[in-house]
């Protein structure tokens, strides 16, 4: 992955990242808020994978069910935002939308995903830290707003 930075605006950066054929996005975006010391952060995607895996929040279960697609996709739109995850690293949470060679389109939770040819992000730091706390109903690490 590549990246640079556009702007820095009263003392949020813009940046833009580029991930590369092979590149995994999840652990990229992590390992990219560890590197910049991202403590907030918003962002958007577009670009092609040659597999992913979605998930789709089972409510009954409290667990994810895994969506396999192991072909090459369009990304339609890919959001998220980078928190401070319970345990103070950062914790990604993102929605995919892919689509199929027939246009048929597939979408959840980003669990994982493998580049192919490229992926383009765009990122914005946020002005204040973004936390998530682990919600007892579900499980899941939430916003603390």
């Amino acid at each position: 992955m590549r990246s640079r930075l556009l702007s820095t605006d009263g003392g949020r950066r813009t940046m833009v990242l580029v991930f590369d054929i092979g590149d995994e996005v999840a652990e990229g975006l992590t390992a990219f808020a560890t590197e910049h010391g991202l403590t907030g952060s918003a962002f958007t995607a577009i670009g092609a994978l040659r597999e992913v895996t979605l998930g789709y929040w089972n409510w009954d279960t409290k667990a994810y069910e895994r969506i396999e697609i192991g072909e090459q996709v369009e990304v339609v739109s890919l959001s998220g935002n980078l928190a401070l995850g319970p345990n103070g690293e950062p914790k990604l949470h993102a929605h995919l939308v892919v689509a199929k060679r027939d246009g048929s389109a597939h979408g959840g939770h980003l669990l994982r995903a493998i580049v192919r040819p490229t992926l383009e992000v765009v990122l914005t730091e946020l002005p204040a830290e973004l936390h998530r706390r682990t919600d007892e109903a579900t499980g899941l690490a939430l916003l603390a707003p």
